[in-house]
């Protein structure tokens, strides 16, 4: 029997068991850096499974080791995220979340999950590849500054043999069966932008008494909508969007302070660097131009992901053989953001779509929504072709 046959045999024989992890996580979220008994759920299971592991990374984070043949001589790392969404769930099934205000939203618990599912998996299968494997649970994937930093600065790929590092999430666009690659560019980078426009209030029929803090904000949004489009190099996607105004005014009153908060994203280095400045800059001048102050905050957030190619290609090839060449997807580039992008910032990485969905039975809403659930069916491809696809990685690593 080929190696492609064996796991898919084994993941349908522990799919159940998978199944029921990911319900009992799903059941009892915790949010991003408070992952402390989802922590201790995944360290029984890898000591059942006796899998040797380090615990207490970053806070919560967990790091397990699976040893092939030569084991000193090339780790592939396999991540999965454990957080989960300030969300109230509004699904009516039996695992639904047991913790009011707190959901599984984006499928932190089906990576957590389908994580464990392929450690059993390659621990069975030790002896069939040649090198090591590192199974990385990390917290706080969804919160500033991002779990993956912190793990990277604990020291999570510091091993002298790691080529490079694989992560998997939910994609509910997909149907359950697929899988979505994209090589090289992927995922935006994201700041956080916090703004103070500080005028002088009064009543608003007697606007000469005032500085317009109202008036300087509505200026300032648009002169930045401006500055975004006409400086953002033509070939580097480039997202800014405010989401929240406040002026706590009313009819005939305007306010001393008006605050602003959005989101910059895009895909150079180089370039949001370089918008940041300008962006402060203009708003700072425009405040003052009109007689007042402004207080720009940047909190800079994750980087922009990329896929390296060759980790793709292999991928890549990895889907066709497990799931068949037709249920292999070619995905577009994102403007959303994920905090594993800063392990291919220091490393080799791939990372990639799970099909979750079923628009049949009507499993279709979308990540951080309070009715996102999955086909249950992918816990089975997903742990399957996570296993896959490292000894895959494994076996092209040089």
């Amino acid at each position: 029997m080929d190696i492609v046959s064996i796991i898919k045999e084994k993941a349908a024989e522990y799919f159940a068991e998978v199944r029921i992890i990911r319900q009992h996580l799903h059941a009892y979220p915790e949010l991003s850096f408070e992952e402390v008994e989802t922590a201790k759920y995944i360290a029984q299971k890898l000591t059942d499974y006796k899998i040797s592991f380090k615990e207490g990374i970053a806070g919560t984070g967990i790091v397990g080791t699976i040893q092939g043949k030569n084991p000193t001589s090339k780790t592939i790392a396999l991540r999965a995220d454990m957080d989960a969404l300030p969300i109230f769930e509004k699904n009516n099934v039996a695992y639904k979340s047991t913790i009011d205000g707190i959901m599984h939203a984006c499928g932190h618990d089906v990576h957590s999950a389908c994580l464990l599912g392929a450690a059993k998996i390659l621990n069975e299968l030790r002896n069939e590849f040649e090198g090591s494997i590192q199974l990385i649970f990390q917290p706080g994937e969804e919160k500033l500054p991002g779990g993956a930093s912190l793990m990277i600065k604990a020291g999570v790929l510091e091993d002298q043999s790691l080529k490079g590092i694989v992560g998997q999430h939910v994609y509910p666009e997909l149907e359950v069966g697929k899988i979505g690659l994209r090589s090289g560019m992927y995922m935006a980078s994201a700041d956080e932008i916090y703004v103070n426009v500080i005028g002088k209030g009064g009543h608003a029929a007697l606007p000469q008494h005032t500085v317009d803090a109202v008036l300087m904000a509505s200026t300032i949004i648009v002169n930045l909508q401006q500055l975004v489009s006409r400086n953002a190099p033509p070939t580097i996607p480039t997202v800014l969007s405010f989401g929240k105004i406040e002026g706590k005014g009313a009819t005939n009153v305007l306010p001393d302070v008006v605050t602003i908060e959005g989101t910059f994203r895009t895909m150079n280095e180089d370039w949001r660097a370089l918008a940041h400045k300008k962006m402060i800059h203009l708003a700072e001048n425009i405040a003052k131009g009109m007689g007042g102050k402004c207080e720009f905050e940047v909190r800079k957030g994750y980087p922009y992901l990329t896929n390296d190619n060759d980790m793709t290609a292999t991928a890549y090839q990895a889907a066709q053989n497990y799931v068949g060449a037709e249920n292999v997807i070619d995905l577009d580039l994102r403007m959303t953001a994920e905090d594993f992008a800063f392990y291919t910032h220091h490393t080799k990485g791939c990372f990639y779509r799970l099909g979750t969905g079923n628009m049949a039975e009507g499993i279709n809403h979308k990540v951080h929504n309070a009715q996102f659930d999955i086909d249950e069916k992918a816990l089975e491809i997903g742990m399957g072709f996570m296993a896959y696809q490292a000894i895959c990685q494994l076996k092209e690593a040089t």
